[in-house]
């Protein structure tokens, strides 16, 4: 079989997920409450269908079937998150020896496999007692963080080489202080960019810390989603917009990850608008030495903005979107069900993006997904025809293919996710997996994806 797109010898195929939306067992084996457990408890009406995190997929319970069907389809590579209220209830002090036993079971289960262990150290779940602090508005709270992160290298290190601080550090700014989607529901840009900025520090201390522990051939980085911000037209004022866009949600973390410094321009930006956070001494020697040794690149939908079409309340709190509309391009490719515009050449332009303006840094594309609802519309002869879904990945393969040849150095491909799991306020309204969860019985069922991507590692191309 002549293969059109081959990939580099030792790509990286697999999938990734998160501790909340899959583990379940919420309250079980230690586990500490974490944002999640709380706001459930206190507004479940807020989620689909009333779903909460307590059962969720239950690989807490399941992990060695799910690890074994992770190498039938031909899995080399998986990242899964390490849930911080687990391994340290409360977030400071006794490591939780139930969640030491159960992390070291789901590592050495992976390496038994011959798929190498991915770890993330915090995935949107701030353990509820440091919340109660002011979580990442908080220098405590990112203090603490540095000490679970270092105990994460010593209990894990040994067989754990590839290392990740966060997940979407924007999307806990976003959702818990400008948009009122996660807890803590605060809408406050002052506080929000405090966040962002103590969630960077916290990042470098961890960096810091996985240097002293010297992880022989360890690489540690960030998983961050890389939206392209695509102006409109080439108007000077389009331009800007999309400029500023990609500022606060690309650069406000890529440059101090990568390049450990943060972008002039929106440093100016904050000071003008009276919206600089607080820094310590030594924070910006710290960023500089403890810059990321590799990037994950989350990507799903490009950001296409314009200019703005009026002026901003100037009685209304300050926001990110008083620079920018978002536009909605004629004739774009979409998602239906998720609402999401289809545009795979962003894989593509983001790759070219860090090989020319972050020094080419090792990089994969560590989430990339479909999520669709009600896919037993799909289902014949027992599985879900989720043709979709195969397209959907194949046309961004081809862009990630093409940045490749081009002198991109981007090292493998997750998709969001191997199964369907719990997806935050949205439950399992849009399912993304590789294999169906049926949420009664919990049975695992191979979609026509999984066969694909089967096919697709075991030729390393297609």
């Amino acid at each position: 079989m002549t293969l059109t797109y081959q990939f580099p010898e030792g790509f990286w195929w697999g999938s990734a997920t998160s501790a909340t939306q899959i583990e379940g067992a919420a309250s079980e084996g230690g586990k500490g409450k974490n944002i999640w457990d709380h706001w459930y408890e206190t507004e479940s009406n807020r989620f689909f269908e009333n779903i909460g995190p307590e059962t969720t997929s239950d690989f807490y319970h399941r992990y060695k079937e799910d690890i074994q069907r992770m190498k039938e389809i031909g899995h080399n590579t998986f990242r899964f998150s390490i849930s911080w209220a687990r391994l340290i209830p409360g977030g400071r002090g006794e490591v939780n020896e139930e969640a030491v036993t159960f992390y070291n079971n789901v590592v050495d289960e992976l390496l038994a496999k011959n798929i190498e262990p991915f770890v993330n150290l915090f995935h949107f779940d701030m353990p509820l007692e440091l919340q109660k602090e002011g979580g990442w508005e908080s220098r405590e709270v990112v203090d603490a963080y540095g000490q679970y992160a270092d105990e994460c290298f010593r209990l894990f290190g040994d067989r754990v080489s590839k290392w990740f601080t966060f997940n979407e550090p924007i999307v806990p700014v976003e959702g818990g202080y400008l948009y009122d989607f996660h807890y803590p529901n605060i809408v406050d840009a002052k506080r929000a960019f405090q966040v962002a900025y103590n969630t960077m520090i916290a990042h470098a201390k961890a960096v810091e810390a996985f240097r002293k522990h010297g992880v022989e051939d360890g690489e540690i980085g960030i998983i961050l989603n890389l939206t392209p911000s695509y102006p409109r037209s080439q108007n000077p004022a389009d331009l800007r917009a999309s400029r500023i866009a990609d500022l606060f949600f690309n650069r406000s973390f890529l440059d101090p990850a990568v390049l450990g410094e943060y972008p002039q321009e929106l440093i100016d930006l904050m000071q003008e608008h009276g919206h600089l956070p607080e820094t310590e001494e030594g924070d910006s020697n710290l960023l500089k030495v403890n810059t990321a040794d590799i990037l994950g690149v989350n990507y799903y939908q490009p950001r296409r903005v314009k200019a703005k079409e009026s002026l901003p309340n100037p009685y209304g709190p300050f926001m990110p979107d008083w620079f920018f509309d978002m536009y909605e391009m004629p004739g774009r490719k979409m998602n239906p069900y998720r609402g999401w515009e289809i545009y795979e050449k962003g894989v593509y332009d983001i790759m070219m993006n860090l090989k020319e303006n972050y020094g080419n840094i090792p990089s994969f594309i560590s989430e990339n997904g479909m999520g669709v609802q009600s896919e037993e519309r799909f289902i014949e002869n027992g599985e879900i025809q989720d043709d979709y879904r195969i397209e959907f990945i194949r046309e961004h393969l081809k862009w990630l293919h093409r940045a490749i040849e081009e002198g991109a150095n981007a090292k493998g491909y997750h998709l969001w996710s191997f199964m369907d799991n719990w997806s935050w306020m949205n439950a399992y309204k849009n399912r993304y997996g590789f294999y169906s969860v049926d949420l009664e019985t919990k049975a695992r069922t191979a979609k026509k994806s999984a066969h694909w991507i089967k096919s697709v590692a075991e030729n390393n191309g297609f």
